[in-house]
């Protein structure tokens, strides 16, 4: 059975705080072929509700890197990580085979 947002938040002890479906995430469509997949939440800032996913090692610098996204979308995209984007601002997800690290991290807070 899937794990739902809110157990997800209560895990792992994050106020629980969904994106709105309109918001937008930064997504890096051409790397969600490689692992590990990497989601981090920075505040909500114009329209976005502060996730950024990206697949591979680091995530880059370039303008280009990330697209936006509806959330609503996000199923079609990364199913396996929409539990988790009611985590907080300031959280962080990695996901691989085997594999599931959830942190938070107050680096993504400071603007």
């Amino acid at each position: 059975m899937p794990i739902s947002t809110l157990e997800v938040c209560a895990r792992y002890g994050s106020e629980f705080s969904p994106p709105g479906s309109s918001q937008k995430i930064g997504i890096a469509l051409g790397t969600l072929h490689a692992l590990p997949l990497n989601a981090l939440r920075h505040p909500p800032d114009e329209g976005t509700c502060g996730w950024y996913i990206w697949g591979g090692g680091e995530m880059l610098q370039d303008r280009d890197f990330f697209q936006p996204l509806h959330v609503e979308h996000i199923e079609k995209y990364c199913p396996n990580l929409q539990p988790f984007l009611a985590l907080a601002p300031g959280w962080r997800v990695l996901l691989a085979p085997e594999q599931t690290e959830v942190w938070f991290d107050d680096e993504l807070l400071k603007t």
